[in-house]
């Protein structure tokens, strides 16, 4: 289970998770973990409540075999074992956490086996994702890299102030799942992170 995270809202965790998922080929689940603030699904274009016969929608735009996993509508205390059982499942599950450094936000990242970090390249930003980093480790999930979002180059100090290799940079485009170009970062995301043994 691969965490895609950051400490800021609006930073590009969605749109990051479904574009990895996307560019990986092979079955993967597309997970989202905010209980509170939920729209994995509406970027999916998929409905917000599971099916009737299982817990994912088939992705209508993704190439290869992408499901995508709402969030659970009961009480965020059971997001834990909802993780836990998508965990197990044989897809590689890519999951959409939460922002912010509350418990819901550790949640997915003491589940997960490794942690991607999103930003942009706002010194907040940044701060923030070194924040999400630190909750990680403390943890005991590696940030295994980092993608900045909305730019074409990687601010000097990044890697230093994350602990990690930037892997890619998502420029800014109305459009992040359409581009050629953010395409090809996600998929340079995707190869880095399915390279990476489990924990």
């Amino acid at each position: 289970m691969l965490a895609i995270a950051g400490g800021k809202g609006g930073s590009g965790k969605t749109t990051t998770t479904l574009g990895v998922a996307r560019a990986i080929d092979a079955p993967t689940l597309a997970v989202d973990a905010d209980c509170d603030l939920p729209n994995l699904h509406a970027l999916a274009s998929v409905p917000r409540d599971p099916p009737d016969d299982g817990h994912s929608h088939p992705d209508p735009a993704a190439p290869s075999e992408t499901r995508v996993v709402p969030a659970p509508r009961e009480a965020s205390e059971r997001l834990g074992d909802h993780l836990r059982r998508l965990r197990n499942d044989d897809p590689l599950a890519l999951v959409d956490c939460p922002a912010g450094a509350g418990p819901d936000a550790t949640v997915p990242l003491r589940i997960a086996d490794r942690v991607v970090l999103v930003s942009t390249a706002c010194v907040a930003g940044l701060r923030d994702a070194a924040k999400t980093a630190a909750m990680a480790r403390a943890v005991g999930t590696p940030v295994v890299g980092s993608v900045v979002t909305r730019a074409r180059v990687v601010p000097p100090g990044v890697e230093d102030l994350l602990g990690c290799p930037v892997v890619a940079t998502v420029p800014e485009t109305p459009e992040p799942l359409e581009t050629a170009e953010s395409q090809r970062a996600y998929r340079r995301l995707a190869r880095a992170v399915t390279d990476q043994p489990k924990a």
